[in-house]
Parts: C-alpha cells; structure tokens; sequence
C-alpha cells in the first residue's frame, strides 16, 4: 500500500485515537506479501542479536542471558508503539557501557544486587523518558550534536576495548579500574600474557574479520563465536583447562524472560536517577536519529514525540521482564530495512525467533570461550568508531571539533554520564553561540553586473561614505541584541560621516521585544546625529512583531521599504549635499540626480553606471541601485 493510499485509509480514525494506539497507523499496511518480508527479516535479525546480546550484557556486567532479555520484551513494545517502520530497539553497545560505569562503583557485576539496580535504571530510563514524550518534548534531541554522538561513541569503543584487555591477554587487572589505570597495568604487565587465552581471542579476531571481508552476507560474529570455542575446545583437550586458563562464559537458561522487580525504594531511585538522566539523553537521541536516518530511505516522516512514548514504554514493561536499559540500534534497524521489512511486526517476529533460537542453543554457551567475547567485543569497539564522519568535522569546523574531542576525552578520563552532559551543555552553547551572533556584511553594488546587486564590500572598492549598505542572516533577539548593537556602533567609529545605515532585512526571521527595542533606540539615536536608520525586504511576522510591539512609529514606517530599489530613491535624496558635491565614489544609480553629479560624468562611465531618472514618487520600484 502506497503513502498516500495509507493516508486516506488513516483519515477517517480520530487523531487521538493514533497517539493513543500507533500501531494503527501502519496496520492496513500488513498483507500476505508483508507478512512474509517481515517474517523473513526477523529471522535474520534474531540471528544477528544473538551473539550481539551477549556480548552487550557482558559489557554492561551482566549474566549473558539479560542481553537477550532485553531484545524480547522492550523490541515488541517499542516497534507497536513507536512511530517507526524499521527502528529495532534492544540492548547497544553505548548504553551497556554507561550501565556497567553507573552501577559497578555500587555493587559486584553479575550479582543479584547488581542485577536487581539495573532493572531499576530501565525502570527510571523508561519513566524519564515516557514523561519526556508526554510532555511533547521530542525536539529536545534536537539540541545534542552529532559531534557530541559520535565523540561518546568513539570513546565508548576505546572503553570497551580496554575493558576486554584482561579477558583477551588473561591479565589481572582490578575491576573498575580507570581507563588510564588498565593502560599501564597492562603495559607493567606484559610478561604475564597467557599465550593460550591471548590465541583463542586472536584467532576468534582473526576469523571475524576474514567472515566479515569474504563472506560479507555471513553473520560474523556467529562464525567468529564458533572458531574461538573450537580453538579452546582443542587447547583445553591437549594441555586441560587448568594449563590453559581458558574459561566459558557458561550454559545459557534456556527459559523464556522471567518475571521480575525493580528496587523503587527511594534510597535505590535517588542513587540511580542521575544515571537513569544521562542515559535517557543517550537513548533518545540513538533511537530518534537512526529512526530518521532510516526514514529518510523509506520515506517515511518520523514523529519524535511518539518515538519517546514508545521508547518509553519499552523500558518501563522491560524492567518488569529482566531488561536493562535498551534503545534503537543502528546495526539491527540498518539490516532489517535492508532485509525487507516492511512494517514493526518484523520487531516482533525476530523477538519470537530469538526465544526459538535461545530454548535450542542454551546448552552449547558453555563451549563458548570468554576471551572469544573478548575478541568479538574488540570487533565491535572498531566498528563503532566513526572515523569518516570524525575526518570529516575535524576538517571543516573547529567548533565541532572541540565538541568531539571534548566528549571523547571526557568518556575516558572522566565519568560517562558526566561525559554526556557536558557533550550536550557544549552544543547548546555552540548553538547560542551562533544564533546570537547574527551574519552581518557591509554590502556594495556590484559595478559589473547589469542589474547591481549587493555583494560584499571588498578591499579597495568604493564605498558610499553617507549611507552603509548591511546585510543581516539571524533573528535578532535578546541573545543577539548586543552583538548587533556592537556592529552598528563600529559603523561610527570606523566612518564618523556615514550617519545613514540601510539594514537589508530579508535574512531576519524573527524578532523578539529586545530585538526592537534596540531598533527603535539605534533609529533615534541615528536621526539625533542627522541621519537614519532603514529597513528594506522586511519579512511579514518581522513586520507584525514590530507593529504590536508599539515601537513601529520610533523606527518609522516611512523608514521601513518593501525593495531596496524604493528604498534607495527615498534615502539617497536625504544624504548631505554639501558631501555628495565632493565625492566621486558614486555606487548607486540615484547618485545621478545629487550635487556634482556632472562632475563626476567620467567616472560614472568609467564604473559603466547607466544614468536612469529618479522618479518623484519613492513609492514606485522601476529602478535598480
């Protein structure tokens, strides 16, 4: 069913039965032929979260198993109520990681208090963000740059890297060491390699990346998984498992998700609410961009709003069916476009699959090799390291990059809720950085073209030395006022006799009470010296804001012009007389009609300015300046 067919099927329901009910929305989507697409890109989704939902539990501390807890329960709700075709939600490698860095300083991994706290930050996730969405606040991701993502996610992959050290070189290293801290230990320490784990973790290494580069259609963290547990099986056959050292992640429950409870005392959500914050920031903004990244091929429009609600729910329900916090993965939700889908339900396909795939392949965990996790999780920090996209920013903007590598260093060396905060408080002052610094550009026409329009004034180029010509890009709004203010007064200082300053306005969006309240103050400011200031191409809102504000009339509206060429017939008869007479700059066509204007015929020529007659009406745009 096409876009629009779908359309003028929803029509006909009621809007708030949709924000209630989503899943309507696409419903009449669902035929024979959608069910077996779906049907089809499920399955390989269930394949591909398997070994993934292992390896994200062990990087956020947690028995194996709650991986894949967490891509049953939470996938099903967010795909019924979200507003995405394609997004998968489940556990990712960033919030794994943030998990294990808020709850390992509070309890022991893999015990069941450990567990019971992490149950409690999905609650908490899902809450915070349930209530975001209510409140209609989807656009506040909005304001978390891409910089700040791909600089949390780079230094999320260095964390896991190391955190893997000691399971791929079989090293002690403490638990909840720093980053800086495995670093040197495992540089202190390198004499105590044990050859044989540091060979499973290679050669499982080794074998992903030969699947992924030749048999690219092959899930390689399948074949990867099985080459380091056969290594181990062969190594612990000829030397035993008491030389070797090689241990298994153990035999998976082959049972469906249990029932559970999160800790709501208040001494647990008080602990955990900072936490459970920084990660609904997280979460958000991993589930919203790739719903749009993703709909941008599908075509699909994205509801923000809707996104938070399902991401929302997912959470909430999730942590009442062993789930840890979970978001939309990129990996998941890229490969199930490209597999087909087309509608949520293949989300709900791959999360039977899985339970399918878990009850027939529990047993065989206990073969599976810990420093064959390790090896996988060394495939996944790499391939989470956008190194294009950090080429890319660190060539063209320094701004962005002082966001990227400002984030990326704090992920390491500092906390990683920290490290997210500060990532977002420092896109929200590049943002106010550069709306309240509006583009200003003193313009001049240009003497080449036939109909003369502005271009900026370069260096040696003759200038009016009565009337500035200023281009404005931005609103002008109580954060921009004094940065406007500041280009206007330089304007005094740089040329005393240019009393007259013509803003061309067709760049203002918006301006708030500040924003004319500085206007009018410059517009008497300029007639109390003897000259002016002008507004030309003014938007309509811009209009009517100035109009209700009541400070129309200190401006002037006989000062307010709907082209620059009507503006320049009405200003340039108002300039000085007496300076007119002496100059041989000449830049408009209305120069013709000033004192000297005979005087100066030869350079009019010689600047090919075709002398046009000014009419007497300013009110009538046939000429151009």
């Amino acid at each position: 069913m096409s876009n629009a067919s779908l359309t003028r099927t929803n029509a006909a329901c009621p809007l708030w039965l949709y924000r209630l009910l989503p899943f309507l929305k696409w419903w009449p989507m669902v035929d024979r032929g959608a069910l077996r697409d779906d049907a089809m890109a499920g399955l390989t989704g269930a394949i591909i979260v398997l070994p993934q939902g292992v390896a994200f539990a062990v990087i956020a501390g947690l028995p194996p198993e709650y991986g894949l807890y967490a891509a049953m329960v939470p996938a099903v709700i967010a795909a019924l109520f979200g507003s995405s075709w394609h997004l998968v939600s489940g556990p990712t490698t960033a919030i794994s990681i943030v998990v294990f860095s808020a709850l390992s300083p509070l309890a022991e991994p893999g015990t069941g208090q450990y567990v019971q706290y992490a149950l409690t930050l999905a609650f908490l996730t899902g809450a915070f963000q349930l209530v975001m969405g209510l409140a209609r606040m989807g656009t506040l991701v909005n304001f978390i740059s891409h910089s700040v993502v791909i600089g949390f996610t780079a230094g999320a992959a260095v964390l896991i890297a190391a955190s893997q050290i000691k399971n791929f070189f079989g090293l002690a290293i403490p638990r909840g060491a720093h980053f800086h801290e495995i670093i040197r230990h495992a540089v202190l320490h390198v004499g105590d390699v044990n050859p044989y784990i540091t060979a499973v973790g290679l050669f499982t290494l080794a074998s992903g990346i030969l699947t992924r580069k030749f048999l690219p259609r092959f899930p390689y963290m399948i074949a990867a998984m099985v080459a380091g547990s056969l290594l181990a099986v062969v190594l612990n056959g000829m030397y035993g498992e008491a030389v070797t050292g090689i241990t298994s992640v153990g035999a998976l429950p082959a049972q469906l998700p249990p029932l559970s409870m999160p800790d709501l005392s208040g001494e647990s959500l008080g602990k955990l609410a900072p936490s459970a914050l920084a990660i609904t920031m997280l979460a958000l903004t991993e589930a919203v961009s790739i719903s749009r990244a993703i709909a941008i091929k599908s075509g699909q429009r994205i509801d923000g709003n809707q996104e938070f609600v399902g991401q929302g729910l997912s959470n909430l329900i999730g942590s009442f069916f062993a789930s840890y916090p979970s978001s939309g993965s990129f990996n998941r939700s890229g490969l199930n476009y490209a597999a087909g889908a087309r509608t949520p339900l293949a989300s709900v396909f791959a999360a039977v699959a899985l339970v399918l795939i878990l009850l027939l392949v529990a047993p065989l965990a206990a073969y599976l090799p810990i420093a064959a996790m390790a090896g996988i999780l060394f495939l996944v920090a790499w391939g989470l390291i956008d190194f294009h996209h950090i080429r890319e920013i660190l060539h063209t903007s320094r701004a962005e990059s002082a966001v990227l590598l400002t984030t990326l260093l704090a992920t390491l060396f500092v906390e990683l809720e920290f490290a997210i905060y500060l990532g977002v408080i420092l896109s929200l002052m590049l943002y106010l950085n550069r709306t309240s610094r509006p583009e200003m550009e003193a313009v001049v026409p240009d003497p080449t073209a036939d109909r003369r329009k502005p271009v900026a004034a370069r260096h040696q180029m003759p200038e009016c030395p009565q009337l500035k010509l200023i281009t404005v890009h931005g609103s002008i709004f109580f954060g921009a006022v004094n940065h406007v203010q500041g280009v206007l007064y330089d304007v005094d200082e740089q040329e005393p006799r240019c009393k007259h300053v013509l803003l061309l306005a067709a760049g203002i969006n918006f301006v708030d009470m500040a924003g004319a309240q500085m206007l009018a103050q410059e517009a008497e400011r300029r007639r109390a010296m003897g000259g002016g200031l002008y507004l030309c191409g003014v938007k309509r809102q811009v209009c009517e804001m100035l109009g209700k504000s009541g400070l129309i009339e200190a401006i002037g509206e006989e000062n307010i012009f709907r082209s620059k060429s009507v503006a320049m017939r009405s200003i340039v008869p108002r300039l000085n007389g007496d300076i007119c007479r002496d100059c041989r700059a000449r830049i408009f066509l209305e120069c013709a009609g000033m004192p000297g204007a005979q005087t100066s015929a030869d350079d009019a020529s010689n600047s090919r300015v075709t002398v046009v007659p000014v009419p007497s009406s300013p009110s009538i745009a046939t000429s151009q300046p």
